[in-house]
């Protein structure tokens, strides 16, 4: 083995523990998001602390894999399509880490909630709303791993999907308020709550985003249609 092959097989290597980073960040992302969800709809306040202790391995993953990065950087000097791909595993870490947070976010108000009385329905049409995300992500690192910038293109279509669940949640939040006033604050935890799921669909599409750049060298340049209706009607802060 010449020299070029013995730099191009360490990079390899690096990179391939690198992605098994990746991986294992994605898959304690599902879970979280898996586990904030049903919490939720169990009211099941264990649970979600449970979630909410988790959420530092994942931090925990994302500085890793960061650290690894720049290593990796600074030894290979990788150029032209390396690079791109060492990037592009920078920014899907980001994005991870964020969809992390929300999940943290989602198991912080089931505390609150679970002190209020519950709003009929609410629990499970925000768990199908974190299971489409749920999928989407699963998608989306596959589509990484397989390198499949189709497969990227759907997860990125499906965000649509996404918003149009979001809106009809709001308009049953709205719903619930107006019939009993003594629904209000739990609704406005619930409407963050799909507030930041909405918000993970956006950080799952960024990593599909990421799969098309790193497949074809472009980066998607068409508008992706937001289906969001509320934006003018509300702001939410996040925590």
């Amino acid at each position: 083995m010449n020299d070029t092959q013995h730099i191009a097989s360490a990079f390899d290597r690096d990179l391939d523990n690198i992605q098994a980073l990746i991986m294992k960040m994605g898959g304690l992302v599902e879970t979280a998001i898996s586990d904030a969800s049903k919490a939720l709809e169990l009211r099941d306040t264990d649970m979600a602390e449970i979630v909410r202790k988790n959420d530092k391995l994942i931090d925990a993953l994302e500085e890793e894999v960061a650290t690894e990065v720049a290593r990796v950087i600074a030894m290979r000097s990788p150029t032209a399509g390396d690079l791109r791909t060492v990037l592009s595993v920078l920014k899907i870490s980001g994005n991870l880490e964020r969809v992390g947070d929300y999940a943290k976010n989602l198991a912080k108000r089931t505390s609150v909630l679970a002190e209020m009385q519950a709003v009929d329905g609410t629990g499970a049409s925000i768990r199908r709303m974190a299971k489409l995300v749920s999928v989407m992500l699963k998608d989306a690192l596959d589509a990484y791993i397989q390198r499949d910038a189709d497969l990227a293109a759907d997860v990125r279509a499906r965000d649509t999907e996404v918003d149009q669940m979001y809106n009809a949640l709001f308009r049953e939040f709205l719903t619930h308020m107006m019939e009993d006033p003594r629904n209000i604050t739990a609704c406005m935890h619930l409407h963050f709550i799909a507030k930041n799921i909405e918000r993970m669909g956006d950080h799952v599409t960024s990593i599909s985003e990421q799969v098309i750049y790193l497949v074809t060298g472009e980066v998607p340049d068409e508008d992706r249609d937001k289906a969001d209706q509320t934006s003018y009607v509300t702001a939410t802060k996040e925590s």
